[in-house]
């Protein structure tokens, strides 16, 4: 369909051009001695022509030497201009017979025919010149095509490597509850269950609400709190009104993922906020959480949930987003920052 708007626009762009160009000499000839026989023989047969060599070469001939066949396309493109010289000549002795001038002197004929070959080979020069344009263009969309390919393939294994790290955390998380509260991990288990129900439904798509996402932090931070004694404490300041917005799926739980893994102690007090603002079309969102670094052997701590977050955020919102993690007072801090206009 745009295709074919395109090359609306195109036939209708060359008929406006070539409708100017028959008319300029009409005005300009306008209140002179000329009439429609002067214009056609001086300009208009001349038009024609140039007409006929310019879509010669813009719709077949051109082809020819971008296929590296440019001997053929010199040869082809010489019979057909000297050919239309002779076949002008002809018609303009025809509707006007030059008269004999024993005293005047003509240039050769070769002259004209080599004056003429060069204004015919304007018309060459400019269906040269669209048709490489049309080929750079083409060549330039179909990179763009590969790209957005190859970006959404890239952006489909981040969410399929996402998702099973989120699985294995949230296993380990119930399996950690089975030897010491038995309720807590049936509903764990129920818990897990809406998650990955959210997984499979929501987050095929390139954006959901705001509110969904939301909600979903929520049932996970519900989901993790579970197994925490009172040495932890969770505290979450998310907007109680939101505006109906769209964002990539799954893109803060990393930052939720990694709060839990390492701002928990078994033995000594410890914090962890989220927070949401949403100001206009920018989202800030903040984790911060008492810091207690993983162990090399511990492999909970991979770090493979925020790696995967820098590479989402960099094709998804390249330039429109800001990642900082630091640490403050004893809290690690991971602050994004998205503008999704």
């Amino acid at each position: 369909m745009v295709n074919l708007k395109n090359k609306n626009v195109e036939i209708s762009l060359h008929f406006l051009i070539w409708l100017v160009l028959f008319f300029l000499p009409a005005a300009f000839s306008f209140g002179s001695d000329a009439d429609w026989k002067d214009l056609f023989r001086r300009f208009w047969i001349q038009l024609i022509f140039l007409a006929v060599v310019f879509y010669a070469n813009y719709i077949y001939f051109t082809k020819h030497l971008f296929e590296n066949k440019k001997v053929w396309f010199f040869l082809v493109n010489l019979l057909l201009i000297l050919s239309l010289i002779f076949l002008k000549n002809q018609i303009t002795d025809w509707l006007e017979p030059r008269r004999y001038n024993p005293n005047g002197r003509r240039p050769p004929a070769a002259v004209f025919y080599f004056m003429d070959t060069l204004i015919y080979m304007i018309p060459v020069a400019f269906s040269i010149a669209i048709n490489a344009g049309k080929k750079i263009q083409k060549a330039e969309e179909m990179k763009i095509e590969a790209d957005n390919i190859k970006l959404q393939s890239e952006l489909q294994h981040l969410k399929y490597q996402l998702q099973p790290h989120f699985f294995f955390n949230s296993l380990n998380n119930i399996y950690s509850l089975i030897d010491f509260d038995q309720e807590k991990a049936k509903h764990s288990i129920h818990s897990l269950s809406k998650l990955m129900r959210h997984l499979l439904y929501k987050t095929d798509v390139e954006r959901i609400s705001i509110s969904e996402e939301v909600e979903f932090l929520n049932k996970y931070i519900e989901l993790m709190s579970l197994r925490l004694t009172d040495n932890t404490k969770v505290y979450t300041n998310f907007p109680k009104t939101i505006p109906d917005m769209k964002i990539a799926p799954l893109l803060f739980i990393s930052i939720v993922e990694n709060a839990f893994k390492h701002g928990i102690s078994a033995t000594q007090h410890s914090d962890i906020y989220f927070k949401m603002e949403i100001i206009e079309n920018e989202i800030h969102f903040t984790a911060s959480n008492s810091n207690f670094p993983k162990t090399d052997t511990d492999k909970s701590g991979s770090g493979i949930g925020v790696e995967n977050l820098k590479k989402r955020l960099t094709l998804l919102y390249p330039e429109k987003h800001e990642f900082h993690s630091h640490l403050n007072n004893g809290m690690y801090i991971a602050e994004v920052k998205l503008d999704t206009k």
